[in-house]
């Protein structure tokens, strides 16, 4: 990475490590054990931050709790991470950290769950989210709770201090950074090492004691406000609030699992125990440019964690885009992920599956770390095959090796092909009878031709007799106009293209592109009845409420007609219930597709793919509905994704494509990228795979919901 951060911009830290957990018997008989890796990844992070960026030991403050001979740390008292000492490093970085400056915060030890001690907040049966301090066995100290973090982190990034924080931690006490030993088991000859539980799984476990000591942070009422103010960034058309659901926002945050999940400590060396999320970040850190951005580092450490540890998926959010350890943000390019090599069956593990609608026979190029353009096909190293469909992960044959260095783990593959489903057929229809203003004859010519480099194969010349699903009128003055298979014109395509323009059937045929991939995304579903998630994921419109304000309690004001596509206008917010009646944990993802045939992930509507979603739970998202400038009504299609494994969706977005009037200029519309001519996910049909145990299906389910759109003011005009 080089010292460019450090020098360019400044760079603090504060790291905090636990191994020794003081005595500390909780009710109900559970406890925080002590961990062995902790203070060893601290280490770590130190000797990167002073060796390979040049920080001085004056920018690093540092707290550990080491496991010495008597029952207590090893270190002076000082430097133990007990609350009060934590509270008070976060405060001294706060102050020493200058604006524009980077404060990097990476913490490793236990997680925990308690009681809330803010029911104002979370309401009397909540739970609040913490770092677990090393003397949390003494009932006059405290967790470092969610609601305090968040108010620590908020003052920094509201100072300016450009805010990274690393949690190698669970999120439940008992279940934090699991101890695993190591297993030699043969397999077809070769020798792998699993891991294996040793400890029983404690996911659940709450602490019930009353802690009357106050917060060391701030007082209640501050607290409590800053967590009210939180509210995630908007999107385009409708934007999403996070008025319940803490979005970051400034800043990045990489936590090592779901709440569901371990995060585990592995003897990478042979001897060692580290933690996974602090182990492959380091390695990432070391290996790659210092163009590196949060978004990249996080999909080659999901691949090395995920790979080795299929339950532990870490987590990432906020500033994704924004250049590790620097300042610069970064578009980001979304492909699929390789997760794992198997080199001895030539084959790959990619992070995509029939959730996304890609099936067995879709083609991938898989391109190098760090590439940022998937159009440059002098990258490639190999061109794989889908040939083991799974509901987000399946297996890819290498069909052809491209260049001299073979495809590694972490790197990303672009889609160039969908699979076995033909191509959207499309029919050109001449209306003029008499003499063309452009030969007629020419244009099925340069349609094919160019549907040949452009296409994909998402689109096809309809063949004699076919059934078309679109139709290309071209008038007498040589216009096109795209239509539907009933010979309706599509809306919203602007500006009119004519045959005698530069690049005018190029623009036409991306256009088509265009419209099927929006339309696969549509009409993406899971028909398998028998799935054990059919009819276990629930998707409803909850009511419309105007001058709804985000952090307030909300009051939204039910349809009156129940089973009616829900109308909104402008300015009123929608209140929209997901709830996971299945028996596993559920990754949600939530997309929006647009009135002017753009995608957008609406939730999580920061850097992470999905959130986890508990058995029985349900969470209510409001999203405030807007329209893009131009436009006066609209349909928009809120598409809710339920998955057992993690999945990335994000590959599906696409940018607006009916540009707005011409005297109306959008300030929405997304520059093009050309990701989308390449990535075109297929409709899904029914599993025919002959094995149930590793059906596609059973893993995941989708459900949406259509909202018409329109310029207003008055709700109530809308639930009359």
């Amino acid at each position: 990475m080089g010292n460019e951060a450090s020098r360019d911009f400044g760079l603090r830290a504060l790291l905090i490590g636990i191994d020794c957990y003081l005595p500390n018997i909780l009710p109900g008989g559970g406890s925080y054990r002590n961990l062995q890796g902790c203070v060893r990844d601290i280490l770590q992070v130190e000797h990167f931050l002073r060796d390979d960026l040049g920080l001085s030991p004056d920018r690093i403050l540092k707290l550990t709790a080491s496991r010495g001979d008597a029952d207590e740390p090893a270190e002076p008292r000082e430097q133990w991470p007990t609350y009060d000492n934590m509270a008070a490093a976060f405060r001294r970085l706060a102050e020493l950290t200058q604006p524009g400056e980077q404060a990097y915060i990476h913490y490793s030890g236990h997680g925990g769950r308690a009681v809330t001690a803010h029911p104002e907040l979370k309401g009397a049966c909540g739970r609040d989210e913490a770092l677990v301090p090393t003397d949390i066995g003494d009932e006059g100290t405290q967790y470092l709770r969610d609601v305090e973090l968040h108010y620590l982190i908020k003052s920094m990034v509201d100072k300016g201090i450009l805010v990274t924080v690393v949690l190698d931690s669970c999120h439940a006490g008992s279940a934090t950074r699991n101890l695993i030993k190591v297993q030699a088991l043969s397999r077809g000859g070769a020798v792998a090492r699993t891991a294996v539980d040793t400890t029983g799984r404690a996911a659940d476990l709450v602490d019930t004691t009353i802690r009357t000591a106050p917060s060391a942070v701030a007082p209640a009422a501050e607290l409590a406000e800053a967590w009210r103010a939180s509210a995630a960034g908007a999107t385009r058309n409708l934007k999403q609030g996070a008025g319940w659901l803490l979005e970051p926002r400034g800043y990045v945050l990489l936590a090592a699992c779901r709440p569901s999940e371990y995060a585990y400590e592995f003897p990478f060396d042979g001897q060692n125990s580290s933690g996974a999320l602090t182990y492959w970040l380091l390695g990432a850190l070391r290996q790659h440019a210092a163009d590196l951005t949060y978004q990249r580092l996080y999909d080659l450490i999901l691949a090395k964690v995920h790979g080795q540890f299929e339950g532990q998926t870490p987590m990432l959010q906020g500033q994704a885009d924004r250049v590790v350890f620097g300042s610069l943000r970064v578009r980001p390019r979304y492909a699929v992920g390789v997760l794992q090599i198997d080199k001895p069956n030539g084959r790959v593990l990619l992070h995509a599956g029939q959730a996304q609608g890609v099936r067995p026979g879709a083609t991938f190029a898989i391109y190098p770390s760090g590439a940022a353009d998937f159009t440059r096909t002098e990258e490639r190293l190999a061109l794989v095959e889908l040939t083991e469909l799974g509901a987000t992960e399946s297996w890819a044959k290498i069909v052809e090796q491209i260049g001299p260095v073979a495809p590694e783990q972490g790197q990303q593959a672009a889609l160039v092909a969908p699979g076995l489903r033909p191509g959207r057929a499309v029919r050109i229809v001449n209306q003029c009878d008499g003499p063309p203003a452009t030969p007629r004859a020419a244009v099925p010519h340069r349609f094919e031709e160019t549907l040949a480099r452009l296409g994909g194969g998402s689109i096809r010349l309809a063949g004699d007799g076919e059934a078309s699903e679109y139709q290309v009128y071209v008038s007498c003055e040589g216009e096109y106009s795209i239509r539907d298979a009933a010979g309706v014109e599509v809306p919203n395509l602007r500006p009119m293209l004519k045959s005698d323009q530069d690049g005018a059937t190029e623009r036409l045929v991306e256009r088509l592109v265009h419209l099927a991939r929006y339309s696969d995304v549509r009409e993406l579903d899971n028909y398998d009845a028998t799935s054990p998630l059919a009819g276990k994921l629930t998707v409803e419109a909850v009511g419309c409420q105007a001058n709804f304000v985000l952090g307030e309690r909300p009051a939204p004001q039910p349809f009156s007609k129940t089973g009616d596509i829900p109308k909104l206008k402008t300015g009123e917010w929608l209140f929209i219930r997901i709830r996971n009646d299945s028996a596993q944990v559920l990754n949600i993802t939530v997309l929006n597709l647009q009135p002017n045939w753009g995608i957008t992930q609406i939730y999580p509507a920061g850097a992470a793919y999905f959130e986890p979603l508990d058995v029985g739970q349900e969470i209510v998202l409001p999203f405030g509905a807007t329209l893009p400038e131009g436009y006066v009504k609209g349909t928009d299609v809120i598409k809710v994704f339920a998955t057992v494994g993690g999945a990335n969706f994000r590959w599906l977005e696409l940018p607006a494509l009916g540009e707005p009037p011409e005297n109306v200029r959008s300030t929405n519309r997304a520059p093009t990228d050309p990701l989308e001519r390449l990535l075109l996910a297929a409709s899904a049909g029914t599993s025919r795979n002959l094995k149930p145990a590793v059906y596609a299906s059973s893993g995941w389910v989708t459900r949406q919901l259509d909202v018409r759109l329109q310029v207003s003011t008055d709700c109530a005009d809308v639930l009359a």
